[in-house]
C-alpha cells in the first residue's frame, strides 16, 4: 500500500490539476461568449446571401460560368476545417473520421484525392495520408475575413486549373454549446440553394440593373469567401464550446479522484495508527511480564 506522503502528494497534483481545468473552462466560457455571437450574426448573412444566390442563378445556364460548371469527376478535394489547439475532446477528432471516411470512398471509387488543411490540427492528423496540397496553420485563433478570402482563391484558382473537378468543405457545425457535429458541403461547383422566399411569396420576377450575368460574376467568389469564413466561424464557436465541456468534465473527474484518494489516505493513516498503538500496548505488556 502506498505510504502517506505517496498519497498526500497525489492529492496535492490533483487538486492543481483540477485549479488548472477550472481556469480554462471559464477561460473558454468567456471566449465562447464572442464566437458564440460573432457566428450567429454571420450565419443569417450567409443564409441570405445563399437564398440571392440561389435565386440569381435559378433558370441561368451554369455552364456559361466557369465556378458553376459541373464536369466529369476525377478528382476530388477536401478542404478540411479544424482548430490549432487541442483538449476539447473529440471535436477535431470527429472531423478527421468523417475526412477520413470520405477519403475512402472516393479512393476506392477511382478518384483522385487531395487536402487544403485550415487549422493546425488537421494538418497534424492527416499528415501521414501523403494527400495535404496546401496547409494553413496557426489562423484559427486571429482569422479574419482576408484569411478565408485568401483559401477561398486558392482554391478557386486550383479548381479552374483543373486540378479538382469537385471540392467539398468538411467542419464541425455548432448546434449547442453540448453538440457539434461534422458536416460536409459542396463548394465547388458553386451550386447555392434555391431562395425560399421566392418559392412561397409568389412574388413576380426582378429586374435586375445590372444583368444578372454581370452580378454573378462577381458575386461568385465573394460567395467563396462567405462559406469559407462562415465554416471558419462555425469551427472556432464549436472549439470553445468543446473545451469548455471537456474542461468542466475534467474537473468534476479531479473532484472524484480528490475523493478517492482521500479516502485512501485516511485508510492509510488509520492503518498506521493502529499499527502504532499495537506496537505500544505490545511493548506495554513486555514490560509488565
Amino acid at each position: 500500500m502506498a505510504s502517506l506522503k505517496d498519497v498526500k502528494t497525489k492529492i496535492g497534483g490533483v487538486k492543481k490539476t483540477s485549479q488548472i481545468t477550472s481556469a480554462m473552462n471559464m477561460v473558454a466560457a468567456a471566449k465562447l461568449r464572442g464566437a458564440q455571437q460573432k457566428m450567429e450574426s454571420f450565419r443569417s448573412y450567409a443564409e441570405k446571401f445563399n437564398a440571392t444566390m440561389g435565386s440569381l442563378s435559378s433558370g441561368m445556364d451554369s455552364a456559361q460560368f466557369p465556378l458553376m460548371a459541373a464536369r466529369e469527376v476525377n478528382s476530388v478535394e477536401l478542404v478540411v476545417v479544424t482548430s490549432d489547439r487541442g483538449l476539447c475532446g473529440s471535436f477535431n477528432a470527429n472531423v478527421i473520421n468523417t475526412v477520413e471516411k470520405l477519403i475512402k470512398r472516393y479512393t476506392d471509387e477511382g478518384k483522385k484525392i487531395s487536402l487544403v488543411c485550415i487549422g493546425k490540427k488537421s494538418r497534424q492528423k492527416l499528415k501521414k495520408t501523403g494527400l495535404i496540397r496546401k496547409a494553413y496553420a496557426d489562423i484559427m485563433s486571429t482569422f479574419q475575413m482576408f484569411n478565408a478570402r485568401t483559401i477561398a482563391q486558392e482554391v478557386a484558382d486550383n479548381f479552374l486549373a483543373g486540378g479538382a473537378d469537385h471540392v467539398e468543405m468538411v467542419f464541425s457545425e455548432f448546434k449547442s454549446v453540448s453538440s457539434q457535429r461534422p458536416k460536409a458541403l459542396t463548394l465547388l461547383p458553386i451550386t447555392p440553394a434555391d431562395s425560399e422566399e421566392g418559392a412561397t411569396s409568389g412574388a413576380g420576377d426582378y429586374i435586375y440593373e445590372p444583368s444578372p450575368e454581370q452580378i454573378m460574376e462577381v458575386l461568385q467568389p465573394l460567395y467563396l469567401n462567405v462559406m469559407v469564413y462562415h465554416s471558419m466561424l462555425e469551427v472556432s464557436a464549436g472549439e470553445h464550446a468543446a473545451r469548455m465541456t471537456s474542461m468542466d468534465n475534467a474537473t468534476k473527474a479531479c473532484s472524484d479522484m480528490i475523493h478517492n484518494l482521500t479516502l485512501i489516505y485516511n485508510k492509510v493513516r488509520q492503518g498506521s495508527i493502529t499499527s502504532e498503538l499495537m506496537d505500544i500496548v505490545g511493548g506495554a505488556e513486555a514490560l509488565k511480564g
